[in-house]
């Protein structure tokens, strides 16, 4: 009997906090991204259930960056939808809310998805590593939004 306990408590310290599961599965779904210049998942997520993913690719139904060449703008490749864009579009496309969630995403936002996920109403943002836009920062303060970096281990 105290060999089962000390294996379930081995078991139990071993298990994946909710953070870390769920961003785990949106550098899962960045493995379905069409733009190889980087590779981005997201994620949406309230009271521990996934309610929309995304990951950045093309317009729907038409070719991917990927295959034909990228649009280049500023030095970013503005052919794709962006990951976090999509999982909003996604959560809307299926009718499902999405006020009040938490959004995890392998990159942080840039400003204008910053911007979507702020105006839909998502209240914290976990990002796996911080991608280019400071901006960010302050606004999300001021908005009451939870900007918060998720460590694996």
């Amino acid at each position: 009997m105290a060999t089962e306990t000390s294996e379930l408590k081995t078991n139990a310290e071993k298990r994946a906090s909710w953070d870390e599961y769920f961003m785990k599965i949106a550098i899962q779904a960045a493995t379905r991204s069409t733009c190889d210049r980087k590779h981005v998942g997201a994620v949406i997520v309230k009271d521990k259930t996934i309610l929309s993913t995304g990951y950045n690719g093309s317009i729907r139904g038409l070719p991917h960056c990927d295959d034909i060449g990228h649009i280049m703008e500023n030095g970013h490749c503005i052919a794709t939808v962006h990951a976090e864009a999509n999982a909003i579009i996604q959560a809307a496309k299926n009718g499902t809310a999405i006020d009040g969630a938490d959004i995890y995403v392998t990159a942080s936002p840039c400003w204008n998805c910053f911007k979507l996920i702020a105006n839909s109403g998502i209240k914290r943002i976990c990002y796996l590593e911080f991608y280019r836009d400071e901006r960010i920062l302050a606004t999300a303060e001021q908005a009451n939004i939870v900007l918060e970096q998720i460590a694996l281990v």
